[in-house]
């Protein structure tokens, strides 16, 4: 039997709880997984594609069989180079469906050889997505359930937090006292 090499594209900016669900998944399935943080000219991501790299590998370095790589370009022509026939997709919404299965149909365009499997999201990650994530450390917002806890140290960095996960908050603004005439 030839050995079965998936191919999980993605930003993973950053990686998370959601993403790691999928690989885990992803690597039962298949003989070896290969997480490609793609280079995406359309969006400015948060982390630099190294640091993107590092915390894939760390968040990933118990499963003996996932390989963490980046690429750029369309990701048929990066899953043929890896001399694979899957790209493994994660779903977590209705919407995230209608968008991956367009994905999908212009893979198959572009590559008939290639397929699209898909794994759903567990209904504790559904609602996890990276842009969230973001959203919810910009606004010092707590974090910890959603991203392994270095990814969560780096956010707070990023963010200027402070180590302990949030910096000081400033006074409650004083309630001034109106009297009446």
């Amino acid at each position: 039997m030839p050995n079965r090499i998936a191919i999980y594209p993605g930003t993973f900016d950053p990686v998370t709880n959601g993403h790691l669900d999928v690989i885990r998944r992803g690597a039962a399935l298949f003989d070896e997984l290969v997480v490609a943080c793609a280079i995406n000219v359309q969006k400015s991501p948060l982390f630099s594609l190294d640091e993107r790299l590092e915390m894939l590998r760390q968040e990933t370095a118990d499963l003996a069989n996932v390989r963490v790589d980046s690429f750029s370009g369309m990701a048929v022509e990066y899953v043929r180079r890896m001399g694979s026939r899957v790209i493994l997709r994660g779903l977590r919404t209705f919407s995230d469906f209608e968008s991956e299965v367009q994905m999908a149909y212009a893979n198959r365009t572009f590559a008939p050889d290639i397929e699209t499997v898909f794994v759903c999201a567990t209904l504790e990650e559904s609602f996890i997505s990276s842009r969230l994530i973001r959203e919810a450390a910009a606004l010092d917002g707590e974090i910890a359930r959603f991203v392994p806890a270095r990814v969560a140290a780096r956010l707070r960095q990023k963010f200027g937090r402070a180590k302990s996960g949030s910096q000081r908050r400033p006074p409650a603004p004083r309630r001034v006292r109106h009297q009446r005439r």
